[in-house]
């Protein structure tokens, strides 16, 4: 017989047969029966200091793990704080539950206070918006929420709990732990992939979107490398391939390489992996025929309701990415491939392109001598993490990503990411080297969770690059609008002593001998550190000034 619980206690009991170790909250006093109900588990919970910040942290264990993370907030207010990171989810295909407290069914309907409709707020950037109105039903309903955010396609899925809810007793048995179901190609399907390998003189392989695994990531690299297969990377999905290997051409990201580019409008065959080529990998949707490519295309994805919403593939393959890797493994080429030359020199292209040693920018602190000693002294399965900006660009084309779950970086490109993907991501594997890298705007988004890295002791070590301005918007002003200044200019603390007045440890870098020494130290602290790193406000990209951006677009006029 089971036992009489009240709902909130029935609620975390689900958590713990999902399998859930940790969860990110803020607290709120519609969710007390959730708290109380925590407080005699094993479960960790990590209490932050604004829900976004909170939903970005879930999202980024999600996004290493394959495993939705868990965010609990408040209604009203801190369910649309928690909105940023729900839309990160979304368009990163990251499986993710927000939990989110609702006014008392008795009052709904009445705009009673901080009641809103979560299902008009969230519809549009959720796989699935829920409201549990009977505590007999959570055991359902949850283990629904697990199995919604992680088939298909994975997202974020948000579920409401009215406060009432929560503190009814009743009496239900608990779900069974949800299982996550693969979808393997069919040998017929298999089999026409290797024909037309066999038939191909240019063609190359792209990884990208989630359902992936280290096994996965090892199956994909052997399939390429027996049938040397040039293969590049999604935007933000470099952690898909390892960037030494032979094979190894580079990503599509923000500023990608052009020669980068132009082997894949010459390919004659591209097989995508797991990704959508949405507007940022497809060059603004430009480098494919939409809705017919030029080339010959062969799509795998885990969810068939992908397949010609954008790009008519010549063989659509309805498969995960762990399922594939798995059967593309097995196959192996009749001949030794004539293209194997062209990818040996698709890599030297990408060493070349990587290769921050060369790279001069205006100012006393040089970023391409900074990317260099970080590849000297730091691990190869060091995690970075950024949220968006020019200043990205410094570790997306110059860090050598490695390792599988190593990459924390939000495809959506949200501000404010970084620092809370960091947290998330040191909360779940303390022994891992965690580096942040953020922008002066950026940082301040979601700043206050260094508070949070202080509280729970993890020493993650934040570059931040100080330019005094919101860069990208400026850089696409002076394109647009040359010379007229206007809402991009920023004053800002000593970041040094912002991460002192918390409890961490902060450096202050303003030229390039600097740099090696403040980070030595900062890893030695054993503390959440800062390092403040001055930039040249005319150091814009790694290949452009703002005077240049501003030149070139006043003589176009």
């Amino acid at each position: 017989m089971n036992p009489s619980r009240t709902g909130g206690q029935i609620l975390v009991d689900q958590l713990i047969t999902h399998g859930v170790r940790q969860l990110f909250c803020v607290p709120g006093e519609s969710f007390l029966a959730v708290l109380d109900a925590l407080h005699d588990t094993a479960i960790d919970v990590t209490v932050c200091r604004q829900e976004g910040g909170a939903a970005m942290m879930a999202e980024a264990q999600g996004k290493l793990t394959g495993q939705p993370g868990i965010c609990f907030v408040t209604r009203g207010p801190g369910a649309t704080n928690a909105a940023a990171g729900i839309h990160i989810a979304h368009q990163d295909s990251t499986p993710l539950l927000l939990f989110v407290g609702q006014v008392a069914r008795g009052a709904s309907g009445r705009e009673a206070f901080q009641e809103l409709d979560y299902g008009a707020v969230f519809g549009s950037m959720t796989k699935w918006v829920v409201q549990i109105d009977d505590p007999l039903r959570l055991p359902e309903l949850v283990s629904r929420a697990f199995h919604v955010a992680t088939s298909g396609r994975p997202g974020p899925v948000v579920i409401a709990l009215p406060e009432d809810m929560l503190t009814e007793i009743a009496n239900v048995a608990d779900a069974v732990p949800y299982a996550v179901v693969e979808t393997h190609p069919g040998m017929a399907q298999l089999t026409e992939l290797q024909t037309r390998l066999a038939a191909a003189q240019r063609p190359l392989v792209i990884l990208g979107g989630t359902r992936w695994s280290q096994a996965a990531v090892q199956q994909i690299a052997a399939f390429a490398e027996a049938f040397a297969l040039p293969v590049f990377c999604s935007f933000r999905r470099q952690m898909l391939f390892n960037a030494d290997h032979a094979c190894y051409g580079g990503d599509l990201g923000l500023g990608a390489n052009p020669r980068l580019l132009e082997r894949i409008r010459q390919a004659d065959l591209i097989l995508l992996v797991g990704g959508r080529l949405s507007e940022v990998p497809s060059q603004s949707y430009a480098l494919l025929d939409i809705p017919t490519p030029q080339q010959t295309l062969v799509h795998v994805y885990a969810d068939a309701g992908e397949f010609g919403k954008l790009y008519r593939a010549s063989q659509s393959i309805h498969a995960t990415p762990q399922a594939f890797a798995a059967a593309a493994a097995t196959l192996s080429p009749a001949t030794t491939p004539a293209w194997a030359s062209a990818t040996a020199a698709t890599h030297e292209d990408f060493l070349r392109w990587s290769d921050p040693t060369p790279i001069r920018i205006p100012g006393p602190l040089q970023m391409g001598a900074v990317m260099s000693h970080l590849r000297q002294v730091l691990p190869a399965d060091t995690i970075f993490c950024n949220g968006a900006g020019n200043f990205a660009t410094w570790v997306h084309r110059f860090w050598p990503f490695r390792a599988y779950a190593s990459q924390l970086a939000p495809t959506s490109g949200s501000m404010g990411y970084g620092l809370p993907a960091g947290v998330g991501a040191k909360r779940l594997w303390p022994e891992r080297e965690v580096v942040v890298f953020a922008g002066d705007g950026d940082f301040m988004m979601h700043g206050q969770e260094f508070a949070t890295a202080v509280q729970y002791g993890l020493a993650v070590i934040v570059v931040l690059l100080d330019n005094a301005m919101y860069g990208t918007i400026r850089m696409h002003q002076e394109r647009h609008y040359p010379g007229r200044i206007s809402a991009t200019q920023l004053k800002n603390p000593d970041f040094c002593r912002y991460a002192e007045a918390f409890g961490g440890h902060g450096e202050r870098v303003s030229c390039t001998k600097d740099f090696a020494p403040a980070l030595a130290r900062a890893r030695a602290s054993g503390k959440p550190a800062i390092l403040h790193c001055l930039l040249d406000p005319e150091a814009i990209t790694p290949g452009s000034t703002l005077q240049g951006i501003r030149d070139a677009a006043l003589s176009a006029v």
